[in-house]
């Protein structure tokens, strides 16, 4: 028997759970009064995105997460109503948001998430209203339709196939140029998941790995184990993937870099005669390249990896979750050379295609290649159907690409090139101003919009060139404590946000050193503001450590 809590206020009580109550909540506001403060917030979100985030939600609310978790230990759900819709609006704008974090803001350069255009709101609205599930054409229609033609937009983006190629597999239910994903993580596990399952696949006697398993298809092809090869700078959605797909993490093999953190060629041509050479019977699953490393941006020799796997007949994929819509730069497009020469390639719509939470594609060059991981259901993705869902990771999932198309026609590929370019060029100049200031210490200049850099004073730079090991290892030590805590400092104060990671540089003496690093992509960022976050880290420096490095005689 369901009674009422005894802790609820009488006037939470008069709130009822009714047959009529129900329907009236579920069709249309309460009353008068609930419509009006839905307009109330709702307009300024709708008309005035970053005026009414900048004014409702802090950047980093000086509030401790240990604080904030005190005020939500019930772990009940109340037999009836608690509140009304107006209350529980006021609430999330008055008690949540303000200790949320104001990505807009374009003093947030910390993350690969940004500011959205206002517009996003109201396209993702018009998606949640409408409440598509495109697994199913039955559940979608027009938009399963319109799906396919965004993936061969972006496809073409890409790979550049011709004309033929395109009006014969846009709209072809028997081909797949990619799908859409809760993200670059499913991305990326879904490429790999292909690769897998294309590297031993059915024969004579046996079903294929996705049918019999891992074991059976070691046994059946003479394997003792399968890699995968990857930049150590490779994301960690990589190591989750090797897992899932029963690869182990452990065989994620990763290949060094350069000094400009790129994949070093040469040491990816040793691995792999490493591997082939190694006692026991190992098979190259795939070679990652990576477009945008996470940390600091980097693109690696796309084209040379490329011409690798080609020759020893291994799965190509990149990933290019970050750096993917550099593609629509005229200038800084070349980048990305050799992209399309990738097997299948991920891109994530919530990074630098500016759209909401949570959007991830992945791309094949080969329409067929998906054939690898069909599925089907006698209720939902029959064969024969022209069902999304059949080659999928995701099942049920929202209508994406409808705001992908949208934003794409309000956009145009020149409106992405000037944000893209903006990110890039603000970049270098930000590089400039690090150099500038014998305070910093420019750590791994941009290639696209990323970099990072650290407090490291002139005069520890040239110290260290002559320091012994033990005195170069102290100094490190100390350093990294203070751009660790400059860093908690500054997202504390609630002001800006640079966030911070720990970079191993042999061409630093072979260190792990703390840096700071900046994602460039909000349009409202510029100099003057990026001048205005190393001002305050300078603050931070000269107020709290300053004599730390006098103390120690640096």
């Amino acid at each position: 028997m369901i009674t009422a809590d005894k802790n609820m206020t009488a006037s939470q009580q008069q709130l009822v759970a009714d047959w009529q109550t129900l329907l009236r909540t579920f069709i249309k506001p309460e009353n008068e009064a609930t419509k009006t403060i839905l307009l109330k917030y709702m307009e300024p979100i709708l008309f005035g995105l970053h005026s009414f985030l900048n004014k409702h939600v802090g950047i980093t609310e000086e509030v401790s997460i240990k604080d904030l978790a005190e005020q939500y230990k019930n772990s009940r759900i109340n037999p009836y109503p608690e509140k009304k819709l107006a209350d529980v609006i006021t609430d999330l704008i008055e008690n949540i948001a303000p200790y949320a974090v104001n990505i807009a803001s374009p003093y947030f350069i910390g993350h690969m998430t940004s500011a959205i255009p206002f517009f996003m709101v109201h396209l993702k609205t018009i998606t949640a209203a409408l409440n598509q599930n495109v697994v199913k054409l039955e559940t979608s229609k027009v938009v399963s339709v319109v799906e396919k033609q965004v993936l061969a937009k972006i496809h073409r983006l890409i790979f550049q196939k011709d004309d033929a190629f395109y009006d014969e597999h846009i709209q072809n239910p028997d081909t797949t140029l990619g799908c859409f994903t809760d993200g670059g993580t499913l991305a990326n596990t879904t490429a790999l998941w292909v690769a897998r399952n294309a590297a031993m696949p059915p024969t004579d006697g046996f079903q294929g790995i996705e049918a019999e398993g891992l074991m059976a298809a070691y046994r059946r092809y003479g394997i003792d184990r399968g890699v995968i090869l990857v930049s150590r700078l490779g994301h960690y959605s990589l190591s989750k993937a090797c897992g899932l797909l029963g690869i182990g993490n452990q065989n994620l093999i990763p290949v060094d870099v350069d000094s400009r953190n790129k994949l070093n060629i040469k040491e990816l041509k040793q691995a792999i005669r490493t591997i082939e050479n190694e006692k026991g019977r190992n098979k190259i699953i795939a070679v990652i390249g990576i477009a945008g490393t996470t940390e600091t941006g980097n693109i690696d020799p796309l084209d040379q990896i490329a011409d690798i796997c080609a020759e020893k007949g291994i799965h190509y994929h990149i990933d290019a979750a970050w750096g993917g819509p550099t593609l629509m730069s005229e200038k800084y497009g070349c980048l990305l050379k050799g992209i399309e020469k990738a097997d299948s390639v991920t891109i994530d719509g919530h990074k630098q295609f500016y759209m909401p939470m949570t959007c991830g594609m992945v791309y094949f060059k080969d329409p067929h290649k998906m054939d690898y991981i069909a599925y089907h259901a006698r209720y939902v993705n029959r064969p024969g159907s022209v069902d999304l869902g059949i080659r999928s990771l995701s099942g049920s999932r929202e209508a994406n690409s409808l705001i992908l198309d949208s934003t794409l026609k309000i956009m145009g590929s020149k409106g992405f090139e000037l944000l893209i370019d903006h990110g890039i060029e603000t970049a270098k100049a930000f590089a400039k101003e690090i150099k500038k200031r014998p305070l910093f210490q420019l750590i791994s200049p941009p290639e696209l919009n990323i970099l990072t850099y650290r407090i490291c004073p002139l005069y520890i730079q040239e110290k260290f060139l002559t320091a012994s090991q033990q005195e170069r290892h102290e100094i490190n030590e100390t350093l990294n404590y203070i751009n660790q805590h400059i860093q908690r400092c500054q997202r504390e104060a609630g002001h800006s946000f640079v966030s911070r990671t720990t970079l191993h540089l042999k061409r630093l003496f072979n260190r792990d050193i703390v840096v700071f690093r900046c994602v460039l992509m909000n349009p409202m960022t510029d100099t003057k503001i990026l001048n205005d976050i190393l001002d305050e880290q300078e603050e931070i420096f000269n107020h709290y450590f300053k004599d730390i490095l006098s103390a120690r005689s640096y």
